[in-house]
């Protein structure tokens, strides 16, 4: 059996720590090293308890001679770290990145919504923006393998299929996004000290929370044309999950059977899609802990006008499993392996 040896850098955080918690699981991964700079020295089983009954090694900082005893680097690090790492990899290094380091294909628009110069420019063309369902087939082709953001991804899978087959006007779509805080990351608990985190909703990022850019870039792809959204989030006082809800203009042409059985056809041989019942009530409950994207085609009291539920767990289909789905894609493994 095909025994990988894999690196973790950024493996404290919620990202880092799902990570683990899938790959201790995936028969053809060892985890070589768990990198860290704060938690240099730590045992990652302080981290999480449920991770204690597993063998791991202690937490050490990130340099560039460890890329020489493994294959695999899962950067789950803050914007702009996993770029550094990449100007390092050696030629049997595969990486997959949980950052927006890779996402966008132009580095001035990387700059113009991260604020951070790219300096590493000629790895963007090694990348791929790898939504496991969409890309896979192409992953083989790139050293670099940039997983899409949480909402995007969120997005992404139920309009991806109707866009491209032309069955909804491109020109007014409504994106209403809502999180569990975890994925503000750690730092979310010092940004909402004494502001009743466990106990409000708030919307962020109005009209250009940085994942505008993505979500643009992947449509306008498909699309071959500007497409019109607003995209909305908010974070709600649960641990995870994400619920978008998206309000779609569908073509004379078309009806709410057509749209509902276009997404089952497309997702069709795909694991981790499920598409419900017209209708279908949906919840964040249906895929907490795992990595599926639950869909639902609904109507509307507006003629032409349908609302689409997307539900995924944003640490994992959102994050981390997805890296894995990705992983065993671009090896060959069966799309299962490490998630179910």
């Amino acid at each position: 059996m095909l025994k990988l040896n894999a690196l973790i850098a950024g493996s404290t955080g919620y990202i880092g720590i799902e990570l683990i918690k899938l790959l201790v699981n995936h028969p053809n991964i060892n985890i070589k090293y768990l990198c860290g700079n704060t938690s240099k020295g730590k045992s990652i089983y302080s981290f999480d308890k449920n991770i204690r009954n597993k063998k791991l090694p202690k937490i050490i900082k990130f340099n560039k001679n460890l890329l020489k005893d493994v294959e695999l680097v899962f950067t789950a690090l803050p914007n702009g770290e996993a770029q550094k790492i990449s100007n390092s990899l050696l030629k049997n290094n595969t990486l997959i990145d949980l950052s927006a380091d890779f996402r966008l294909k132009s580095s001035k628009d990387y700059f113009k919504w991260y604020k951070i110069k790219h300096s590493s420019k000629n790895n963007i063309k090694k990348s791929i923006y790898a939504l496991p369902e969409i890309s896979k087939k192409k992953l083989k082709k790139y050293k670099i393998i940039s997983c899409p953001g949480c909402y995007p991804t969120s997005i992404l899978l139920p309009l991806i299929p109707l866009i491209k087959s032309n069955l909804i006007k491109s020109d007014n779509i409504i994106i209403d996004s809502k999180s569990g805080y975890s994925g503000a990351g750690r730092g979310v608990h010092k940004k909402f000290v004494n502001k009743n985190l466990y106990e409000s909703l708030s919307a962020y990022g109005v009209g250009f929370h940085r994942h505008n850019s993505e979500i643009k870039q992947e449509l306008n792809n498909i699309s071959k044309k500007n497409i019109g959204f607003i995209f909305t989030p908010h974070l709600t006082p649960m641990f995870r999950g994400i619920l978008s809800t998206i309000y779609i203009d569908i073509k004379k042409s078309t009806n709410i059977k057509k749209i509902n059985s276009k997404l089952k056809k497309f997702y069709k041989n795909d694991t981790f899609v499920k598409i419900l019942p017209i209708n279908s009530l949906l919840s964040t409950n249906n895929v907490i802990n795992t990595n599926f994207c639950y869909l639902s085609v609904c109507k509307t009291k507006v003629r032409n006008k349908l609302i689409i539920l997307s539900a995924i767990d944003n640490l994992i289909k959102g994050g981390a499993g997805q890296a894995v789905q990705n992983l065993n894609y671009y090896y060959g493994f069966n799309v299962k392996k490490g998630l179910i």
